[in-house]
């Protein structure tokens, strides 16, 4: 481990994860996407179109496809935004909510095994490195 570089072993983690939890997604017929953008929307009051891509950290063109496939399988519904005639607001389904509660699930039972692996200050030690990482990225002080 000590000749790889921090974004390798970031890429390659995240990459397992996202493996894994494309496999566990599978079971359900859906994919990683899919439970990321049911975890992103307001339960109870529906989130703005424009604001997922950004919440998601998705492209536009990715997140359009997930969103039409997801009304597809009746997941999610589109209504006009009351406040904005222009926009959309995006809600849950009865099916979505389930679902949503699945990838809740899937993610909790994924936080509370690896804290059974690592303690406190591991934890609290790799979430403030990530967020320099973040915050160097973001204020631009890499490249």
């Amino acid at each position: 481990m000590k000749d790889k570089t921090i974004d390798y072993v970031l890429r390659a983690t995240w990459q397992a994860i996202a493996r894994m939890y494309n496999e566990e997604a599978t079971k359900y017929g859906a994919t990683m996407a899919t439970g990321f953008t049911l975890l992103s929307i307001d339960k109870e009051n529906g989130t703005p179109s424009t604001s997922l891509g950004p919440k998601m950290g998705m492209e536009a063109t990715s997140l359009t496809r997930t969103l039409k496939m997801m009304e597809e399988r009746g997941l999610i519904m589109k209504k006009k935004n009351p406040s904005d005639g222009r926009g959309v607001l995006i809600y849950l389904t009865d099916e979505g909510k389930e679902k949503r509660e699945l990838s809740k699930d899937t993610v909790l039972r994924f936080n509370d095994t690896v804290k059974k692996y690592i303690s406190d200050e591991q934890l609290k030690n790799f979430m403030e490195v990530a967020q320099i990482i973040d915050d160097l990225i973001a204020e631009k002080k890499i490249f």
